[in-house]
């Protein structure tokens, strides 16, 4: 039983001080006023020291889980290991709930690591699964990314899906020249980077991309049945034409991964579907890929969600500095990280945001003497997790 005090509680619509949060095993059971809280006996006292109560990070997008196992393109540690430091990692970064968005790729142009294998991603997709009945630290939830070429792989996503070893979809199309790499040139700068590669042997990887066999919409539609059915959302990935919202939407889709312009952003939202940014464009001024700027689109209000994408840190910096450079309603900016992506992905009737009733999944954010935020504590299922304190 904890009392968490001296703070400014993140509420769904507003920040709230001289309020306290009361925790009783696994939720949230009131919201009171401090000078109420002499009535709570027995309770462990938790001092925020002046910073934020928020709820916990819902991250619903992150492949950051990879370069944990697979840190160099020819190693690949053990994969229990790897979750069990990853979650140490998250949690400090205030992420309570993390999707592991596993890429299930048939030929992967970037990089080529082991963890990208399709044997490799399904032993991964059953250690994240069995976190749920062993010691953990977070809600280790599985994104599976699917490449609509990899037309082999079928049996196996779906059989994952009907096994609950799934809890969020979506279908993705990285062939040169649409989506994320309509600019071919960005594209050919992006095989350079991941790769020593000759310009003629880039040219064949795009010759070959544009040819490849892909699933067809008929399957799309049947596997997004199968996981409608179990309750699982539907995501798109890069859309970048208005007409492809329309197409996506009509098998189910809820969520709009990185549109690539402000104008499909726009029309996402219009539609009813959830839009998503990544956190680190906001950090870095605007996309890798040379596509929408997120601090734009937010300000803008046709961005609903930011994820980690590849940089778990970044969720955080990310609200302050949306505020704090860029004159954004903090409130608003928490929803994007909490609320919002839970609702998404259909948790919010157990977490992303402090309601009484709720999982207690809780952080404290205080801040630095040069206003630099730090999570100092963290909770999930009413449980501290974490308690740091700088010196």
């Amino acid at each position: 039983m904890y009392l968490l005090t001296n703070g400014q509680l993140v509420l769904e619509n507003q920040i709230l001080s001289e309020h306290a949060v009361v925790i009783e095993n696994d939720s949230i059971v009131d919201i009171i006023p401090e000078q109420d809280a002499v009535k709570y006996k027995g309770y462990k006292i938790l001092d925020a020291n002046g910073g934020y109560i928020s709820p916990g990070f819902v991250d619903i997008h992150s492949d950051y889980i990879e370069g944990i196992i697979s840190p160099r393109p020819t190693s690949m540690m053990d994969f229990t290991l790897g979750i069990r430091e990853a979650e140490r990692i998250l949690i400090s970064h205030g992420i309570t709930t993390m999707f592991h968005s596993l890429s299930i790729y048939k030929d992967d142009s970037f990089g080529k690591k082991p963890i990208r294998h399709s044997e490799n991603v399904n032993r991964l997709i059953n250690a994240i699964n069995e976190t749920h009945t062993s010691k953990h630290l977070i809600r280790n939830r599985m994104h599976a990314r699917f490449e609509i070429d990899n037309i082999e792989q079928v049996n196996i996503f779906i059989q994952n899906i009907q096994e609950e070893k799934v809890h969020l979809i979506s279908f993705m199309d990285h062939t040169p020249g649409q989506g994320q790499f309509r600019n071919l040139e960005i594209y050919r700068e992006t095989l350079k980077g991941y790769n020593d590669i000759s310009d003629a042997e880039i040219d064949e990887i795009i010759t070959n991309g544009m040819k490849k066999n892909k699933i067809t919409l008929e399957q799309m539609r049947e596997i997004s049945k199968i996981a409608l059915d179990k309750n699982i959302a539907i995501a798109s990935h890069d859309d970048d034409e208005i007409e492809k919202l329309t197409l996506v939407k009509s098998y189910g889709t809820s969520i709009s991964e990185f549109p690539t312009s402000l104008e499909v952003a726009k029309a996402a939202k219009e539609m009813g579907l959830w839009t998503i940014a990544g956190a680190p464009n906001v950090m870095l001024g605007g996309s890798h890929s040379g596509n929408l700027c997120a601090t734009e689109a937010i300000r803008e209000d046709v961005i609903d969600i930011l994820c980690s994408d590849y940089y778990p840190p970044a969720l955080l910096h990310a609200l302050f500095k949306l505020s704090e450079e860029h004159d954004m309603a903090l409130h608003k900016m928490f929803q994007l990280v909490t609320l919002n992506p839970a609702k998404a992905v259909r948790m919010d009737d157990q977490i992303g945001s402090i309601k009484k009733g709720k999982k207690a999944d809780i952080i404290i954010i205080e801040k630095m003497d040069d206003g630099y935020p730090v999570i100092t504590a963290s909770f999930v299922d009413g449980k501290l997790i974490t308690r740091t304190n700088y010196r």
